[in-house]
């Protein structure tokens, strides 16, 4: 009988973090998830009790496991560059203790203008934003882990939806959980595209990637497509599945940021990735195609369906 894998998921209780753990738990993996209180376990999810910013509660988690995903940032972009870092070192401490693979969920704000708009995974990574800059410093870590010995997967995607935590544009700009769709607030020209990744489909790359692990190589990193739309496509989209044949679009108001930035940090942190929704930037799959033969995907209107179903702006 083949023994079962088990994977320590840090944020199994957000957004991707949650995504993942729950297409492992239909894989037949041992989730564990960790925690700073003690928890009974939930969903199939089994609770360790510890804190990312501690090394040790890390390497305690880990031990014993093939994975480890690290899914953990710290909310509303706040005090990344105290944070960010230091939580990715420990996460390396306790892969490189237990002898697994870290699992990283990359971004697209390592990339500037000199990657063009087509990005894959040689393009060149010299990002203009702080955030940016502390994203690449992340990725080279892992670079220098696996150099080293370790193994590392990164899979990189443009914007969540389909999953219930509040830090994706989805539910933070477009639509309002709890409410009917009414009318959709967009970040930018909606002649333009943009990445969008539901969680589900990315979750379940993961999960296919990480049942390869005799393919995968020390150091790995894939991109994936997801749905590339237009702000018109995505504001279209929402409206035959809300019911209403021409949906209201609204501007989102970045002026505003512009007027509080000086008050408060958040509008000013926002503000610094509005030139994402300024260019289009998609991601280049070909690589993940040929790996998995196909990248999971689920038909738009119904990934939207069923996203906009778990935040509560449609009944079942």
């Amino acid at each position: 009988m083949k023994e079962q894998r088990s994977i320590l998921v840090l944020g199994a209780s957000g957004g991707v973090g949650g995504a993942v753990a729950k297409a492992m738990i239909a894989r037949g993996w041992r989730v564990i998830g960790l925690s700073r209180t003690a928890r009974p376990p939930m969903e199939g999810i089994e609770w360790r009790v510890g804190d990312a910013l501690s090394a040790d509660d890390l390497i305690r988690a880990a031990e014993g496991m093939d994975a480890l995903f690290y899914g953990v940032n710290p909310p509303r972009y706040e005090n990344w560059a105290g944070v960010c870092l230091p939580m990715l070192k420990n996460a390396v401490a306790a892969a490189e203790a237990a002898g697994a693979r870290l699992v990283f969920p990359g971004t697209v704000y390592n990339f500037g203008p000199d990657a063009g708009d087509v990005i894959d995974e040689n393009s060149p990574q010299h990002p203009l934003t702080r955030k940016g800059a502390i994203r690449v410093a992340m990725e080279t870590e892992l670079q220098a882990f696996a150099a080293r010995g370790g193994r590392c997967l990164i899979l990189r995607a443009g914007d969540f939806f389909g999953g219930t935590g509040s830090s994706s544009w989805f539910q933070a700009a477009l639509v309002k959980p709890g409410q009917a769709v009414t009318s959709v607030t967009y970040p930018g020209d909606r002649g333009i595209a943009h990445a969008w990744a539901y969680l589900p489909d990315l979750a379940e790359t993961f999960a296919r990637l990480l049942e390869e692990e005799s393919r995968l190589g020390a150091f790995d990193c894939f991109h994936f497509q997801g749905h590339w739309l237009t702000g018109a496509e995505m504001v279209a989209a929402l409206g035959r599945v809300a019911g209403h044949a021409a949906l209201p679009a609204r501007r989102f108001p970045w002026w505003m940021m512009v007027l509080m930035s000086p008050f408060i940090s958040f509008c000013g942190e926002v503000l610094e990735m509005r030139y994402l929704w300024k260019r289009p930037l998609r991601l280049e799959n070909r690589k993940l195609q040929r790996f998995l033969g196909a990248e999971p995907h689920t038909p738009l209107e119904e990934a939207l369906r069923r996203s906009l179903v778990s935040i509560g702006c449609l009944t079942a």
